[in-house]
C-alpha cells in the first residue's frame, strides 16, 4: 500500500472518529429525547458508517479479492438507523416523554400523539358524539 493510500485512510478514519465523538457528545447533551435522537442517528451512523468504509477499503488492498462483510454491516446500519429513531420518536409521542417547550412546532405533536391513539382527544377540543 502507498503513502497516499495511507493518508486518505487515515483522514477519513480521523474524520469518522470526530463525527462519532460528536454524535456521543449530543446524546450526553442535549436535553430531550427528540434532540437527543439526532446524534445516534445522524453523527454516529456517519462516524461508524466512515469507520466501516475504511476497514472495508484497507481489508480488500491488504488481502486478496473483495471485502463484503463491512460493506454489508455499513447497508444494514444505514438502513436501520433511521427506522430505529422512527420507532422511537413514536414511542416517545405515544409515553408523552417530556420534552422541552422551545422545540419547534409544539402543536403538532399533540396531533401526531393523536394518530397514534385515535381514541384520545385533543386539548380543547369537542368530543363527537
Amino acid at each position: 500500500m502507498n503513502t497516499l493510500t495511507e493518508w486518505v485512510l487515515s483522514i477519513l478514519l480521523l474524520t469518522g472518529g470526530v463525527f462519532l465523538l460528536a454524535g456521543s457528545i449530543g446524546i450526553v447533551r442535549l436535553q430531550d429525547i427528540f434532540m437527543r435522537l439526532h446524534a445516534p442517528t445522524k453523527a454516529s451512523t456517519l462516524g461508524i458508517g466512515m469507520v466501516l468504509l475504511v476497514s472495508a477499503i484497507y481489508a480488500t488492498l491488504t488481502r486478496d479479492g473483495l471485502s463484503i462483510s463491512e460493506l454489508l454491516v455499513t447497508v444494514f446500519l444505514f438502513f436501520t438507523a433511521p427506522i430505529t429513531a422512527h420507532m422511537m420518536t413514536k414511542t416517545a409521542l405515544h409515553q408523552r416523554l417530556h420534552r422541552l417547550e422551545r422545540t419547534q412546532n409544539p402543536d403538532l405533536f399533540e396531533k401526531a400523539r393523536l394518530r397514534l391513539n385515535p381514541d384520545a382527544e385533543l386539548p380543547g377540543s369537542v368530543k363527537k358524539p
